[in-house]
């Protein structure tokens, strides 16, 4: 695993040992980044479920202003933090070690509002979270204009919009799939 493009590129990341966590492959993250493009310049980027921390170290690698990294599990934690100190970056990212919905349901703890979100929750979970999503005040989370990007098995049906959260595409690789959602504060101010 290694950062693709940007000030960091060819670094290696640490990774995990084990399938116990499934970091997005090299492949998806390169496309999830060209998907974003210029968008990510100077943005607050929000990474949940940031296991070992490969896409927020990219979006900084890549010019994003600042990333907040979302993270519960202890061994992806550990991982997460070794790759930020061995990258130099820790100033440019904040770490909240809580479980997703813990933080969404702590605005205080938001560095946003968000340009980016991106969200790879484990495949078993991606329905839990989209409805956990749905329930969250997203008008504070999301800036205007904000994008909403879930990594989730390509099998796997989300629904076309997620509180102010609207799907405008989905793209697939192989087995993972990535679903872009415009955000629209319309009628919610």
């Amino acid at each position: 695993m290694r950062v693709i493009a940007g000030t960091h590129r060819g670094r290696r990341l640490r990774r995990p040992q084990g399938l116990a966590l499934r970091p997005t492959s090299d492949r998806v993250r390169e496309a999830l980044f060209s998907i974003i493009g210029n968008r990510l310049l100077d943005s607050q980027f929000l990474d949940l479920y940031a296991g070992t921390g490969a896409v927020g170290v990219e979006a900084l690698s890549r010019g994003a202003a600042h990333v907040t990294c979302v993270e519960s599990d202890a061994e992806a934690l550990a991982l997460l933090r070794r790759n930020i100190m061995d990258c130099g970056i820790a100033e440019n990212m904040t770490i909240c070690a809580h479980r997703v919905q813990h933080f969404l349901n702590r605005p205080d703890r938001w560095e946003g509002p968000y340009q980016l979100v991106f969200a790879d929750p484990p495949y078993a979970v991606t329905h839990e979270f989209t409805a956990l999503l749905s329930g969250v005040a997203t008008n504070r989370l999301f800036a205007d204009d904000a994008w909403l990007i879930i990594e989730h098995a390509n099998k796997t049906s989300l629904p076309s919009s997620l509180g102010c959260a609207i799907r405008t595409r989905q793209y697939r690789y192989g087995d993972t799939a990535l679903s872009l959602y415009s955000i629209s504060h319309a009628g919610l101010r």
